[in-house]
């Protein structure tokens, strides 16, 4: 299993668990989730991270559940895995912009069950780093189709889907609103504001 954390910063020596930076509305019993920890994520989620840290998006993809009829108006023809929104205004930011990825030992971490997610309530050595650009190339070799959108909250509906939806970094995005669960439960539909849905990680 390779786990990674995604930074613009490549000059870390050692990750420290910090608490989110945004607290963030999570259901009963995973409200530790908010305090400090070191976050990483799995091989198969990364394409969640090919971004500007700070760079609002929604990632949407068809599960086994999913209906032709939610796919064709989320996602149209697209035949790629999934298809990735961003905001217009950051699309020159994201075709320049360079991120690293660190490799992080898996020993303390503890996987949260959230799309791809894994904590470490411990410090946490890199194993190593390596710098990543050409993002938007990057997306499209893992199979995202990149869209750009004048605002992403007229993607708000998509939550009522079939489909999976993520959204990272909506603090950032226009109109959006407070942040919560921004992820849809694995396996089932999650509906907008329902008690364990979507959460805007800091």
């Amino acid at each position: 299993m390779r786990l990674s954390h995604f930074s613009d910063d490549g000059g870390i020596a050692l990750f420290e668990p910090r608490p989110v930076r945004t607290p963030v509305a999570r259901p009963e019993g995973q409200e530790w989730l908010n305090g400090p920890l070191v976050w990483a994520i799995d091989e198969p989620h990364q394409i969640l991270y090919l971004f500007p840290r700070e760079c609002p998006r929604i990632l949407i993809w068809p599960t086994p559940l999913s209906t032709p009829q939610d796919r064709m108006t989320w996602m149209g023809a697209a035949k790629t895995r999934a298809v990735a929104y961003v905001e217009t205004g950051w699309m020159t930011r994201l075709r320049n912009a360079a991120i690293w990825r660190y490799d992080m030992p898996t020993g303390s971490f503890i996987d949260t069950r959230e799309v791809g997610m894994w904590v470490s309530t411990s410090a946490v050595r890199p194993d190593q780093v390596e710098p990543l650009s050409k993002l938007e190339d990057r997306l499209e070799d893992a199979g995202v189709e990149l869209r750009a959108l004048d605002c992403l909250a007229s993607l708000k509906p998509v939550w009522r889907s079939s489909l999976h939806a993520s959204g990272i970094r909506l603090r950032n995005a226009m109109d959006w609103g407070p942040p919560s669960w921004t992820h849809s439960a694995p396996g089932r539909v999650v509906q907008v504001g329902s008690p364990s849905p979507p959460s805007d990680r800091g």
